[in-house]
């Protein structure tokens, strides 16, 4: 089988006329310089990036019984998806569970993530207060934030996660991520 496809490979390599070019499909147009800016997504672990808008713990509850529950199962439990809270097992013990507040650094990145990725049979859907929403909740779920929490690009900046110590800092002056 391999024998057979490296054949057909210096075949085609030494059939193909030295200086010719295969024919490149014309497919789709340049994309325009606002659509390309809107792409610009990016959120850092100090906050930059966050859109305006904001979500609260009850709100995000009703979106992820909705939209996450099916995957992530009740309370962030895991099911087909992730385990996202109340790891049974911590991140030194022979079965690691990573969860949301075990592993993840940053809650910015956790809004970040859920923004371009979730739900994953329509990732990036979501709009900035659901998405704000969505974030409370989980972090909720750990006692990271209290149930009557509202995060908005201020609020979630300030957050200080459980292992955020437990990673090594890659952005400029790192002794201070404010």
């Amino acid at each position: 089988m391999i024998r057979t496809t490296l054949l057909i490979l210096v075949a085609a390599t030494i059939s193909t006329p030295a200086g010719s070019e295969e024919p490149k499909p014309e497919l789709g147009r340049p994309a325009p310089d606002r659509l390309v800016e809107s792409w610009n997504l990016s959120v850092f672990p100090d906050g930059r990036g966050l859109p305006q808008g904001s979500g609260s713990v009850a709100e995000g509850k009703r979106i992820y019984n909705q939209q996450c529950v099916a995957c992530h199962a009740e309370r962030g439990a895991g099911g087909s998806g992730d385990r996202l809270a109340n790891a049974e097992m911590g991140l030194t013990e022979e079965y690691p569970q990573k969860t949301i507040a075990n592993y993840w650094p940053y809650a910015t990145t956790l809004f970040d993530f859920i923004r371009r990725s979730m739900p994953m049979h329509s990732p990036g859907s979501l709009n900035n207060d659901e998405t704000y929403a969505l974030t409370a909740y989980l972090l909720s779920l750990d006692g990271i934030i209290d149930d009557n929490a509202v995060l908005d690009r201020q609020t979630l900046s300030k957050i200080n996660m459980p292992n955020e110590d437990g990673f090594i800092r890659i952005w400029p002056d790192s002794d201070n991520k404010n």
